[in-house]
């Protein structure tokens, strides 16, 4: 079982990268395999068919996809922007999603498991972005499963050292990452 930990922002220091990652760390206790990705790490411009058609898909889109379809499913860190989750997330799933000559039709996602996490300094944690996206990758054949997380105040759940200090929310990060990691289980069965 291969599992993918990822933050939907741009940011090298985001605290939804960090808790995607403390959740993977539940989903690895649980005995998955987890590949942590940063989504910064495959550029791609904003997607637009003309372009795709004139110079096919960006490089960032294609070696996402070659390890989107190399995993099983996906512990994805969701940030909050303007009640949404952010323009750089929905356009990698929107580059993901074309189809692609030799493969299945949303083989990056159908079939394949996500748990959903969210921050922010906020009171809400976040968790306006979760229903969207929850929406999104089921449209597109995910299991994205009920069990998530929402934290607040997380600019006060990391020590200085960037070392999550608060036990509460780590453990209820860490028991997202072991849901999806016992459902994906099942579903792989």
């Amino acid at each position: 079982m291969r599992l993918i930990a990822l933050g939907g922002s741009l940011r090298a220091a985001s605290w939804n990268q960090r808790i995607a990652e403390i959740a993977g760390r539940g989903a690895a206790a649980a005995g998955a395999e987890v590949t942590v990705l940063r989504l910064h790490e495959f550029p791609m411009p904003l997607f637009n068919e003309d372009e795709e058609s004139a110079s096919g898909p960006p490089e960032g889109a294609l070696a996402l996809r070659t390890a989107f379809r190399e995993h099983d499913g996906l512990i994805l860190g969701v940030p909050e922007y303007n009640g949404g989750p952010p323009a750089a997330l929905k356009n990698a799933i929107d580059w993901l999603s074309r189809p692609q000559e030799g493969f299945g039709r949303l083989d990056c996602f159908a079939g394949k498991v996500c748990a959903l996490v969210s921050c922010s300094p906020g009171a809400l944690g976040g968790i306006r972005g979760l229903p969207i996206t929850r929406t999104i990758l089921s449209s597109l054949g995910m299991h994205v499963i009920p069990a998530q997380h929402c934290l607040s105040g997380v600019h006060e759940c990391f020590d200085e050292h960037g070392e999550p200090c608060n036990e509460q929310a780590t453990a209820a990060l860490e028991g997202v990452g072991r849901a999806v990691a016992e459902a994906t289980v099942r579903l792989r069965g």
